[in-house]
């Protein structure tokens, strides 16, 4: 006869699902430093196979002298969990920094056995910066509508004024008239981008179709600034709709293109973009002035095989004014990373030689929370769908 306890015990599949379930890599280490089992999460983490994965040593997966391997002994030693903080797994095959705060305590049904959690800080530490990235856009607000009072309005004045001299002008002072008019248009233009960044109207939301709106950004590409640059499109055809406004996501996925296309410009017929959609559930924002938590479960990538971007630009890269072009205005990512706050969601960059990959995720469109009369008239819903593949 079975005890209650072990009717309550899950069977091996059962909890096998539950440690798949679990979004943080999870590995059961044996006592002589083998990994014995590992979750779903730890596949992805280590880009390798539970099967290899159970072939393999721990101290062959991460860097050498790592304080995993010393917290492992310590927990063995004492029979008692310990955590530890931001600790750096990153190895060359990994590619980069890979902060983890680790969770290792001993199996007592097994002993010699250890457990050990990562739980990787990319997520919350891109989050945190996002939030820098909003304040730093709102910012030049005040700014911005500073210059449209103080600078636009004598602008008008000026270029009017060159325009009447032009008319009693001889041919060489014309061209002094006509440098102070277009010098004038140009500080206009310059003016008028940065006004957008004082533009605090809600945005009319609604159900978008993401693989439509890139599917648009990619034609408008290879009409113009991508003409001879291939792209590789990995779409997640079952994704629902994201709650945008599409006209806004087009200009945020046509100005990561366009920084993409010129970023590999230089490589001929090894240029190559990439575009995915994924769904990536387990990541929520807390937005502040809110007690409920947004959750962010559609993950978009633009990623290139151009030279990456400079490390020292990159925590500072979506501020206004930061740019890496030399006749860039520093605007555009600024302004990408304001549209993408107003949707809620968050922005970030991982750079390195040969990969260079801007994320965007986006909250999903819920029909019984988020749809309202006014996104029936500003967006269309329209049918999902997914191009194929291109290699």
């Amino acid at each position: 006869m079975t005890s209650a306890a072990e009717h309550l015990r899950p069977v091996p599949s059962e909890a096998e699902a539950i440690l798949n379930a679990l979004p943080n890599p999870v590995l059961l280490v044996a006592p002589d430093g083998r990994i014995v089992d590992a979750n779903m999460a730890a596949e992805s983490f280590f880009e390798i196979s539970a099967q290899f994965l159970q072939r393999q040593s721990l101290k062959d997966l991460v860097p050498f002298g790592s304080p995993l391997l010393a917290l492992i002994d310590q927990v063995r030693s004492s029979a008692s969990p310990v955590n530890e903080y931001k600790v750096d797994l990153g190895t060359p095959r990994m590619g980069g920094d890979r902060l983890v705060d680790l969770h290792v305590a001993p199996l007592t049904e097994r002993p010699g056995h250890i457990v050990v959690m990562l739980q990787e800080r990319t997520i919350a530490d891109k989050m945190d910066r996002q939030l820098t990235h909003r304040s730093a856009a709102r910012s030049v607000i005040a700014l911005a509508a500073m210059l449209a009072h103080e600078i636009k309005n004598p602008l008008s004045g000026i270029r009017g004024a060159a325009q009447l001299l032009e008319q009693a002008a001889s041919p060489e002072d014309r061209m002094l008239t006509r440098l102070i008019c277009d010098e004038a248009d140009r500080i206009v233009t310059l003016v008028d981008r940065m006004e957008v960044f004082g533009d605090d109207r809600p945005v009319a939301r609604g159900p978008v179709n993401i693989h439509s709106v890139l599917d648009h950004v990619k034609r408008l590409a290879q009409s113009g600034f991508a003409r001879n640059i291939r792209f590789v499109e990995e779409y997640d055809p079952s994704l629902p709709p994201v709650l945008a406004n599409q006209d806004q996501l087009i200009q945020v996925f046509l100005n990561l293109v366009k920084n993409a296309a010129e970023a590999v410009a230089d490589l001929g017929g090894d240029a190559e973009i990439q575009l995915t959609t994924a769904f990536r559930p387990g990541v929520r924002l807390s937005v502040p002035g809110k007690k409920s938590r947004v959750s962010l479960p559609l993950e978009f990538c633009v990623k290139d095989n151009g030279p990456g971007v400079p490390e020292d630009l990159l925590p500072n890269l979506f501020d206004p004014f930061v740019t890496t072009k030399p006749t860039g205005s520093g605007l555009g990512l600024a302004l990408v990373a304001k549209i993408v706050g107003d949707h809620g969601g968050i922005i970030e960059c991982e750079s390195q030689p040969r990969k260079t990959t801007f994320r965007v995720l986006l909250p999903m469109f819920n029909t019984t929370k988020n749809f309202d009369q006014s996104d029936r008239d500003d967006v269309s819903g329209t049918p999902l769908h997914a191009s194929q593949n291109s290699r």
